[in-house]
């Protein structure tokens, strides 16, 4: 392994043309096999100024998804302090699906690890970044995903709720087909806990 892990690690997303699977997983299998390139990754990830930086986002989402979440435990601060800084919709998409699986790890999966690392000050910051993507032009991924992570944080924050309802009914509902659907999803969800 080389000394710069940076400089290698953004060699390799460089050397990667194209988000496929394939490709997606050699990075990722060069991360999970020197977990010291995950705080690189998450670095890239926020540093605008790289035209790595989306690269970066797609495989941190990547790893998160298909193979270590708990990983991101000792980057929360960074992560949900930053993910409001991100301009690349190619970046927004991955870490609004991050979020949406440290919510799912938190209150669905019941992830212990998560649930001890995952402060209220990262659980904050992740609600009003999803709110912002909501009310800002964003993509349906981002949208859908924004929409269940405020959802589940909401389970403990019962402001969370009606303020959510109230967008998804007056912005989201006359979006498009996939946001419509996502939002009456929600809604349903939100109907059924309030009776």
């Amino acid at each position: 392994m080389p000394k710069n892990n940076l400089l290698f690690l953004t060699d390799q997303l460089n050397n990667m043309l194209t988000p496929t699977r394939e490709n997606r997983q050699r990075v990722a299998n060069i991360v999970l096999e020197n977990q010291k390139l995950f705080k690189e990754l998450v670095t890239i990830t926020f540093d605008a100024n790289l035209k790595v930086s989306i690269k970066a986002a797609w495989i941190l989402e990547w790893i998160c998804t298909h193979h270590q979440l708990n990983w991101m435990a000792p980057h929360l601060g960074e992560f949900s302090e930053k993910i409001a800084t991100l301009k690349f919709d190619s970046a927004i998409r991955p870490c609004a699906k991050i979020c949406e699986h440290l919510a799912n790890a938190y209150y669905v999966k019941n992830n212990r690890f998560i649930k001890q690392n995952l402060t209220e000050t990262h659980i904050d910051n992740m609600i009003e970044t999803g709110f912002d993507w909501l009310i800002t032009p964003q993509k349906i991924a981002v949208r859908a995903y924004s929409m269940n992570t405020l959802y589940l944080f909401g389970l403990d924050k019962e402001w969370i709720h009606p303020e959510l309802k109230h967008l998804i009914e007056t912005k989201i509902i006359h979006e498009s087909k996939g946001c419509k659907a996502r939002g009456k999803q929600i809604l349903a969800l939100i109907e059924k806990r309030s009776k």
